[in-house]
């Protein structure tokens, strides 16, 4: 790969270095901050050759490039684009910034869940574990093993505030320390367990507003919105004295106040006030996934990819953990996981069905991805990018989480989808394994019957086969079609060493008599000459190949040709790519013989020419035998 090429042309695609706010690099791909996304060309994006799929997410544009090559691009990148190289924090920031603040507080909540999820998938498949075993051996829940594992699979939820006040204290800026303390403080152990509160336990009086307003001494088990708001107040609290504290008294006024101001608050109004509205927000999702006959999940279900392009998905994790600290049961999971292979499904119809090799080497490890219950690669690398197939796995979605909800399938954890959740899903594993399998096939039948690759832009899809003429049925893998109407040539007889000598690979050759070059085959163009005397394609069969107008033809700087296609473009057979003045050419002392290579030869045993004198257009000029 040509890397400053590859980089340049992407600057461009962006719209220059004045459209870019900020620009880093991970293993895979370039992470750009873009000023202006209304001047981002996608189209000549994703064809910029070494870029393998281009999507939006969390206000970054990326550019998957591929591991090893992407920090070589990079570095031609910020130098053409004269930007210092940033983090990958750093370009967060930039896009954060950027972001409306209904989507800044929905990452928020996103950057808080995300980093406490490993420790309730732990616990939570070790439940899943217990359960199955306790299923299939009824006395194993009577030994001392079960009881101390037990022990391990439910402290992540009994001690859940704790894990996210710490979380939320990073995220705000606070002392991560004193944020434990407000998580300690809200189930603190002289609090009745909120989960007992159900059962009728007399509730005593902790604070009382003017006798208007009784505040009972309840603790916040479960709970992830109180919390959350009472540590952005403690960070608020925190930061205000740290500036105004002469630092003397600093080290223990600020904690001090910080810690006594934040706790009665909470106690007395934040953690009253917000899990009344968090209890309102589950009733509200359960009451929707409980609509019957699969109603409300089927909706729910075809919304939930959408979600994810807009980046608002991280806050389904708030509803997941109510919904596990309530009853046990995440009823939200299964409606996940039939959005997520479905959209994997979509993108694995495309994967096979398509004969663009790029199209199809980016979706099919996509797809397998979103299986896996990462979807991002299949949502915006290949679903959104062609459309319908984010309908498909949008429609596939809703009819596995239908069957989720009419069969009442449930995880014990979050954070765990696809072919994972199966560890967690073991009371309703026949349920799931349904959801899995409706959500899949309905996703890839209509993927599969909507999905068409794309006709080159002014070629119609009835109009492009019209030039052929030889039918359809004739067509032959093993053979290479003339793209040159003119008399054919033996390779050996070209007047040239370099091809005479096949250096460059394996073929024949035209002189021709019209100024055209045509696809000989469908495929897409790998690679084009700026002066547009040379093209390379890569054809569906696998072949790769070259097609040199002319002899030494590249000293006319372009005079005489004129290119029909760019690099990235797929194309046709009988498309018309490449036109040129023969007269002008012959003119300025050059032959227009033709060389015809076949540039992977090692991929056949023989290639031969096929034809002798005179050809057409799409007459059999090379045999090959693999």
């Amino acid at each position: 790969m040509d890397y400053n090429k590859c980089a340049a042309e992407i600057l461009d695609a962006i719209g220059g270095k004045d459209n870019l706010a900020s620009a880093a690099h991970c293993a895979t791909r370039l992470r750009l901050v873009i000023a202006d996304n209304g001047k981002v060309k996608k189209t000549a994006l994703e064809n910029v050759d070494g870029v393998k799929g281009v999507f939006e997410a969390a206000g970054q544009l990326q550019v998957i490039i591929g591991t090893g090559t992407v920090n070589k691009v990079y570095d031609e990148f910020i130098m053409l684009a004269g930007v210092e190289a940033a983090s990958k924090d750093d370009v967060k920031k930039a896009a954060a910034a950027k972001a409306p603040w209904y989507k800044r507080a929905i990452k928020t909540l996103g950057d808080i869940f995300v980093p406490i999820i490993p420790a309730i998938v732990a616990t939570g498949l070790l439940c899943g574990l217990l359960g199955g075993l306790s299923k299939a051996f009824p006395d194993f829940a009577n030994t001392q093993i079960y009881s101390l594992l037990d022990i391990f699979s439910n402290a992540a939820l009994t001690f859940l505030p704790i894990l996210i006040a710490v979380s939320a204290a990073k995220i705000f800026g606070a002392n991560i320390y004193l944020g434990a303390v407000i998580g300690m403080i809200m189930i603190h152990p002289n609090l009745v367990n909120a989960w007992s509160v159900g059962d009728g336990t007399n509730l005593p009086t902790l604070w009382s507003w003017f006798g208007l307003w009784d505040i009972h001494a309840t603790g916040y088990q479960g709970h992830v919105i109180p919390v959350v708001i009472a540590v952005l107040l403690l960070s608020v609290i925190e930061k205000w004295l740290h500036k105004r504290v002469p630092e003397m008294f600093d080290l223990f006024v600020t904690p001090l106040v910080s810690v006594l101001v934040t706790g009665f608050l909470t106690m007395t109004v934040i953690g009253p006030v917000f899990s009344q509205l968090e209890s309102w927000v589950l009733t509200g999702a359960q009451w929707l996934i409980a609509i019957p006959f699969g109603i409300g999940s089927f909706l729910m279900g075809a919304a939930y990819a959408p979600t994810v392009v807009a980046g608002v998905h991280h806050m389904y994790n708030a509803i997941e953990l109510s919904m596990l600290a309530d009853n046990g049961q995440n009823i939200w999971m299964p409606i996940a996981t039939a959005a997520n292979v479905a959209q994997g499904a979509a993108a694995l119809a495309v994967a096979i069905k398509t004969r663009n090799r790029k199209i199809k080497s980016m979706a099919l490890p996509a797809s397998l991805s979103a299986f896996m219950g990462i979807t991002e690669p299949a949502i915006f690398g290949v679903n959104v990018r062609f459309g319908k197939p984010l309908v498909a796995g949008m429609v596939g979605g809703a009819c596995g989480a239908a069957v989720a909800s009419i069969m009442g399938v449930y995880a014990t954890a979050n954070g765990v989808t696809g072919l994972f959740g199966f560890l967690i899903t073991t009371d309703s594993f026949l349920g799931y394994l349904l959801t899995f399998i409706v959500a899949s096939a309905v996703a890839f039948i209509l993927s599969w019957i909507l999905y068409k690759d794309a006709v080159p832009e002014g070629v119609s899809a009835s109009a492009a086969p019209a030039i052929e003429a030889k039918p359809a049925a004739s067509y032959d893998d093993n053979c290479v079609y003339a793209p040159l109407k003119g008399k054919a040539v033996l390779m050996a007889d070209v007047p040239d060493e370099t091809f005479a000598t096949d250096v460059l690979g394996k073929g024949a050759a035209v002189d021709p008599t019209e100024g055209k070059v045509i696809a000989p085959a469908d495929g897409e163009v790998s690679t084009l000459f700026d002066t547009h005397h040379a093209i390379g394609l890569t054809l569906d069969n696998g072949m790769e190949m070259l097609i040199h107008v002319g002899i030494n033809t590249v000293e006319l700087n372009g005079e005489g040709y004129k290119a029909h296609v760019s690099e990235g473009d797929r194309v046709v057979r009988g498309q018309t790519l490449i036109t040129f003045d023969i007269p002008l050419i012959q003119s300025k002392g050059y032959k227009t013989i033709t060389p015809v290579i076949i540039t992977n030869p090692d991929d056949y045993k023989d290639i031969t020419k096929a034809a002798g004198g005179d050809v057409d257009f799409l007459d059999k000029l090379i045999e090959t035998t693999k």
